[in-house]
């Protein structure tokens, strides 16, 4: 069922549903600038990993991504050679996505999760130690007020 549609039509539909939905989004984001594999991208959005792989075919069915099994796992990026309407798609999200506040912490959240290991990301997940991956999350500074300090 992958990129089926060659007619203009079908592909901008096919496009259009793949970008419907904000995790979607979130997930193309992260992969535009480096291929990730999908036990990064489960740490990073707080849904199951069958519903990432489910939202990763869609992007993929779309042509928005490309996957590649490497062992046992299995890493999503944009295309190498994208037709031009993905070409065009995957501009306007690159060009539009930084404007989300969740994007812009879900590349500061990455830089986190790039530093662990896949193999101890996954032995994380699998064990539920962290099991939202908080320690991945960046840390927000909490501002005293006048007020809260009593002045």
């Amino acid at each position: 069922m992958r990129n089926q549609h060659t007619n203009p039509i079908d592909r901008l539909t096919s496009i259009a549903g793949a970008l419907a939905d904000p995790n979607r989004v979130r997930l193309l984001a992260a992969c535009l600038d480096q291929a990730r594999c999908v036990c990064q991208l489960v740490a990073l959005i707080d849904l199951s990993n069958a519903s990432i792989s489910k939202h990763l075919g869609q992007l993929r069915d779309a042509g928005l991504l490309e996957s590649r099994r490497e062992g046992r796992w299995v890493h999503y990026r944009t295309p190498e050679t994208p037709d031009a309407i993905v070409r065009d798609a995957l501009a306007t999200v690159r060009a539009h996505a930084l404007d989300d506040e969740r994007i812009r912490m879900d590349q500061q959240t990455l830089i986190n999760i790039d530093a662990i290991d896949p193999n101890e990301l996954a032995r994380m997940q699998r064990e539920g130690c962290c099991p939202d991956l908080s320690c991945c999350a960046p840390k927000q500074t909490i501002h005293s007020t006048p007020a809260a300090s009593g002045q």
